[in-house]
């Protein structure tokens, strides 16, 4: 019995090795800054942003005053009013952007808005199409860049997408941060470096309109980027990740919203983790398709606090097995396991994070992490299936 244990435990172990050898390499990769980027050469293409928008009022007038100084002759900014009880629609047409209302009492959720967008622009299409969630800023230069990008390259662009902690805010929130930054910025970056394309983040994307209007949309999928990301990569138009610009958007400050988010964000990446990497991987495999095996094999990585509570207690498995047993071998695997991931967090911090986030609040992340736990305990008996909008701070 302790045989088969052994081999059980061993399988585990490597099977856990994998997602932290793939952070490792990331942190490694990305230790150097990406820097101020290449100057830009070639014709700016006509360009159109979507900006998808569910009950958004008191917020859209920020993000469209953002984007609307970057548009050119011939450029286009569509809201989409998505299923709207208030007064979205009137907020956006009186910051100036191009708006339609869309209501449908089933396909709820943003893939159906992105569609529907999509097939309003249509109509009169640009050259490439940008996506931008209404409670996002956009830093000055950053639509050039993206679509010059996207055009030069005939590859959907995805922008860094960062989310900030509000003003005043406790440890917990920056902890949550500094794990959105290993996840949007140092995971990525680094895999850029290897030539391996980024996962779609939901918002600061850029497509070539020959992508993105062939594109299946319409789905109520929970992350509608992800999956579309994927669906991209196996169609030939792999993502590019361009770390030079900044899109970036604020964690509400109220727990429900938080929590709300937090449940969508990290419900949704376990089910692609569970039903789709893995069909992925193999099909990478078995085509000899580099771009998918890399885009599998970063899904595949977990949310960084459900990463470090597998490896603590795989730590506590190997050492009960080596009490019991008397061998120590599975417990020196997992003492690697876990040195391995702390030098990822660690670089990661030292080089990304040191400005949000203190040693000493860094050191509350213990405390984080089990502090999710009901989040993974809902993944387990109550699953988020279905995309639903994050509370506001006014709601």
């Amino acid at each position: 019995m302790i045989t088969v244990f052994s081999i059980v435990l061993y399988v585990a172990l490597a099977l856990l090795a994998v997602p932290v050898l793939v952070l490792l390499v990331q942190s490694l990769l990305a230790a150097k800054p990406a820097g101020p980027g290449p100057a830009m050469t070639g014709r700016r293409p006509r360009v159109a942003v979507l900006v998808p928008a569910h009950n958004e009022q008191d917020g859209i007038g920020a993000t469209l005053a953002t984007l609307l100084p970057q548009m050119l002759a011939g450029d286009r900014v569509l809201v989409v009013a998505d299923n709207c009880s208030d007064n979205t629609a009137g907020a956006a047409r009186a910051a100036g952007a191009e708006v339609r209302e869309r209501h449908h009492a089933e396909h709820r959720g943003k893939g159906y808005a992105l569609d529907f967008g999509v097939q309003c622009l249509a109509e009169d299409p640009p050259e490439v199409m940008l996506i931008v969630d209404a409670d996002c800023l956009v830093e000055p230069g950053a639509i050039d860049r993206l679509a010059r990008t996207a055009l030069a390259s005939g590859r959907p662009v995805q922008a860094l997408y960062l989310m900030r902690s509000p003003a005043g805010s406790g440890p917990m929130k920056k902890i949550a941060e500094f794990a959105w930054t290993v996840k949007n910025l140092v995971r990525p970056l680094g895999f850029l470096r290897l030539g391996i394309p980024c996962p779609l983040m939901g918002s600061g994307m850029a497509f070539p309109w020959t992508v993105i209007s062939t594109a299946s949309l319409a789905n109520g999928h929970i992350v509608e980027d992800m999956k579309l990301g994927m669906d991209l990569t196996r169609a030939g138009t792999p993502p590019l990740f361009c770390p030079y610009v900044l899109v970036s958007s604020t964690f509400p400050s109220s727990d429900a919203g938080t929590q709300s988010q937090r449940r969508r964000w990290e419900h949704g990446h376990l089910s692609m983790i569970f039903s789709a990497a893995p069909r992925f991987l193999l099909e990478g495999l078995v085509h000899g398709r580099l771009a998918m095996v890399g885009m599998a094999l970063d899904l595949i990585v977990p949310p960084l606090a459900l990463l470090s509570l597998v490896v603590i207690a795989a730590l506590g498995a190997s050492a009960l097995f080596a009490l019991i047993a008397g061998a120590a071998g599975p417990l020196l695997v997992a003492l690697a396991i876990a040195v391995a991931m702390g030098v990822a967090v660690l670089l990661a911090w030292w080089r990304y994070g040191r400005q949000t986030l203190s040693a000493a609040n860094l050191a509350m992340a213990v405390l984080y992490i089990f502090w999710k736990v009901p989040v993974y305990i809902g993944f387990l008996i109550n699953r988020q299936v279905e995309w639903v909008r994050s509370k506001r701070d006014n709601e």
